[in-house]
């Protein structure tokens, strides 16, 4: 059954082995499918793909192998007339009689193709004709958890083109998926070295083959110190106010860099929007809690690879002017612009994680200040793809 789908997910690189395509066999067989095309899609993601980055080329193989499916363009002229006009709306929450939804792909296609040669007219509600508002398995604007939608936006998102939607496309590069993600990409911070110091205690074996070849072959082990990673980092999260909503975001990524023990040092501080003459220790960068700025640079040398996470935006002033320091209480003589170019000099490596998308980059708000910030130190998205890429940066020489 389905032979050639699964041959066709294995062509596009998807890892299906037999043993799982044996197991959705046995699922079929069980009827956990039951008559839904849904619910089969769900059941194939289900068993067959293991990882989410990979739920997008899975939406796409289905597509390709179950494109059929989605023949509305077929839909004579005088269909799409009927449909647009007096368009109707069923409430989300009316879902109608359960009974009548579930069909056969085969019969839903068989359907489709007589409805268009018996109707005459348009239709609105009802559960029969090719309609909007109603609960047939064709038309928009219903509810039919097995239908094929005609035009229109997914209201219930169940409809047979939900794998067309690509709803996993950010999944494959460009979205973040959790702290093992985050840690797997923070392994391109590595740059080991055994000049540290340490006891020998790992053996070096092409120096014990060296060894025992000058003792006449008998055995003569030789050690070495550990390698261990060079690399120390400085992290320094915008905290509060309009980057409220990505908090679980910087959190994971926190989280994900604490984990990451292999850093020879890790630093990380706070900051609100800008940086002035207080970092903070805590994410609720209250006074109590800070250090001066300028203590951070005698206490850190040159070689520590900056990471800035923030949104960037804010009001012109908070960049640009003395006393832009949102924080009540706290004046800044110099500027954040001013502080932001002294990290520029005294660090050789920065980069800057933006979880704002890059194509909103120029029109959201406070994308002047986000231009400002990116004349300093290079951008990237806050995303896996980004962070890969802000990290390559990081370590070439």
């Amino acid at each position: 059954m389905f032979l050639e789908f699964f041959y066709l997910l294995r062509d596009r690189g998807l890892p299906v082995t037999l043993n799982e395509w044996m197991t959705l066999m046995e699922a079929l067989d069980q009827g956990l499918a039951r008559d839904s095309l849904m619910k089969f899609y769900h059941l194939c993601r289900a068993i067959l793909i293991k990882s989410e980055s990979d739920f997008d080329k899975f939406d796409q193989v289905f597509m390709e192998y179950f494109g059929g499916i989605e023949t509305p363009e077929q839909l004579p002229k005088e269909f799409w007339d009927w449909l647009n006009h007096g368009e109707r709306e069923r409430a989300l929450d009316d879902h109608g009689d359960q009974e009548l939804f579930a069909k056969e792909l085969e019969e839903l296609l068989r359907m489709f193709e007589e409805r268009i040669k018996e109707q005459k007219e348009e239709h609105h509600g009802g559960n029969y004709w090719i309609g909007t508002g109603g609960t047939s398995t064709m038309g928009r604007g219903g509810y039919n958890p097995t239908g094929i939608r005609v035009g229109g936006k997914s209201r219930h998102r169940t409809a047979l083109q939900v794998a067309g939607d690509r709803n996993f496309k950010d999944f494959r590069e460009d979205t973040i998926l959790g702290i093992r993600q985050f840690q797997m990409a923070f392994r391109k911070l590595r740059q080991y070295s055994t000049r540290v110091d340490g006891v020998e205690k790992e053996l070096d074996l092409d120096k014990t083959v060296d060894e025992t070849c000058e003792n006449a072959g008998m055995l003569r082990l030789a050690y070495e110190r550990p390698r261990k990673n060079t690399v120390k980092v400085l992290l320094l999260i915008d905290s509060d106010g309009s980057m409220l909503p990505y908090s679980r975001l910087c959190n994971r990524l926190f989280q994900a860099v604490s984990k990451s023990n292999h850093f020879k040092d890790l630093q990380v501080y706070y900051f609100h929007n800008a940086i002035y003459d207080q970092l903070y220790t805590t994410p609720r960068c209250k006074l109590r809690d800070s250090v001066e700025t300028t203590w951070v640079f005698h206490k850190l040398d040159s070689e520590y690879k900056v990471i800035f996470v923030g949104d960037a935006c804010m009001a012109p002033s908070e960049l640009h002017r003395p006393g832009g320091n949102a924080i009540i209480g706290i004046f800044n003589r110099e500027t954040g612009m001013q502080w932001f170019e002294k990290f520029k000099k005294r660090f050789k490596k920065q980069i800057w994680l933006n979880p704002i998308e890059e194509r909103s980059w120029e029109y959201t708000y406070g994308a002047q200040t986000i231009a400002d910030i990116r004349s300093l130190f290079p951008m990237y998205e806050l995303t896996l793809s980004g962070l890969e890429e802000g990290l390559r940066k990081l370590m070439v020489k």
